[in-house]
């Protein structure tokens, strides 16, 4: 213990890896102390601390109860039952955390230093109701509410594509309608799927519904697969959305077309969701709804290092459904995609 203090590892919140209660959300726990009181959080190094100890947490992070004092934090929500086809994602947050013991503290590639930048910690995991969808969204938004008002920006683990509607009602209480970069395969923009509005191909349709979005600051990237008409983007291009197909991505770089995304989305807030079926099932194979031919990770990168600088104010990554994928690499991808977003968000020192 006296090695991992001196190391400047999990400081401050906590005493060290996994000395914290893995509470999180909906678990009442003690508060803890203000940002402005405390060093930074950051994940242990592991040539002090060896990666298969302590508790399971994002990083290796502090398991917080409250939001209070933190600029950012991860957080779980294990929901899987708005899925039409493979379920599993409720077991998608732990699988992430569980990869996440890979991931270090600082970005060579962007010269990002997010925990140097920003206090970090795992809120643990949203308590879902796994028998009722509609008062499970009802937590999410309740849990998120709280998260938001305390100013901390939230990067959400799932779970199926459903939890985002309730997230950006939270989101869109404190900032107004938002924009929306939609990395994904579907366009989730269904009305119904056997007579239900809420599941997980119709979040984005609600949230145009009900005016959480800014229509004009949307984008959706990585869209393909069959569909039952020949023009399944119609209903989204003529909301305002701008939807590229994967085929218009394939075998090229993507700085370019976030250039323009970062023109049409501007200063004002905007909201990050990122399926893990965006990306093809070769790289991703444990994802609820895959679809051949999809973005490469290193094309994901170019999209998440190109919000860089941009007024991010919240992030998930959707859809892991660990046991189609037993080596853990489609986790550890999401890991990865996690990270470079925290990396991504504002106030987040570049060098």
């Amino acid at each position: 213990m006296r090695r991992l203090l001196a190391s400047g590892g999990v400081r401050g919140l906590g005493a060290g890896v996994g000395a914290l209660p893995a509470t999180g959300l909906c678990h009442p726990g003690r508060t803890r102390r203000q940002a402005s009181d405390a060093p930074r959080t950051r994940p242990p190094s592991s040539d002090l601390v060896a990666r298969t100890t302590g508790v399971c947490s994002m990083m290796r992070l502090p398991v917080l109860a409250s939001p209070e004092g933190l600029d950012a934090a991860f957080v779980g929500v294990p929901l899987d039952i708005g899925t039409s086809n493979r379920p599993g994602a409720r077991f998608g947050p732990r699988r992430i955390r569980e990869e996440s013991v890979m991931l270090r503290t600082v970005n060579p590639s962007t010269g990002a230093l997010p925990f140097q930048s920003l206090m970090v910690a795992d809120l643990g995991d949203v308590n879902v109701n796994l028998n009722n969808l509609q008062d499970s969204c009802r937590l999410i938004r309740e849990a998120y509410e709280k998260i938001v008002a305390a100013g901390c920006i939230p990067l959400t683990l799932g779970g199926d594509h459903t939890i985002t509607y309730p997230i950006l009602q939270a989101i869109a209480k404190k900032h107004g309608p938002v924009g929306l970069l939609h990395v994904d395969a579907h366009m989730d923009m269904a009305d119904k799927a056997l007579g239900e509005k809420l599941h997980h191909g119709t979040p984005f349709r609600q949230c145009v519904d009900e005016g959480l979005l800014d229509c004009k600051r949307v984008v959706q990237i990585g869209i393909r697969g069959s569909s039952m008409t020949l023009d399944p983007y119609r209903y989204n291009r003529s909301q305002g959305f701008r939807v590229v197909l994967a085929e218009d991505c394939w075998m090229k770089s993507l700085v370019p077309l976030m250039g323009e995304v970062r023109q049409q989305v501007g200063d004002r807030p905007i909201y990050i969701s990122f399926d893990i079926d965006a990306l093809d099932p070769a790289y991703a194979p444990g994802a609820g709804t895959p679809e051949i031919a999809g973005l490469t990770p290193s094309q994901a990168l170019e999209i998440i290092r190109g919000c860089q600088g941009l007024n991010v104010v919240g992030c998930e990554l959707v859809e892991v459904s660990p046991l189609y994928d037993p080596s853990g690499n489609t986790a550890l991808l999401a890991a990865n995609l996690l990270f470079e977003m925290l990396c991504a968000l504002p106030k987040v020192t570049i060098v």
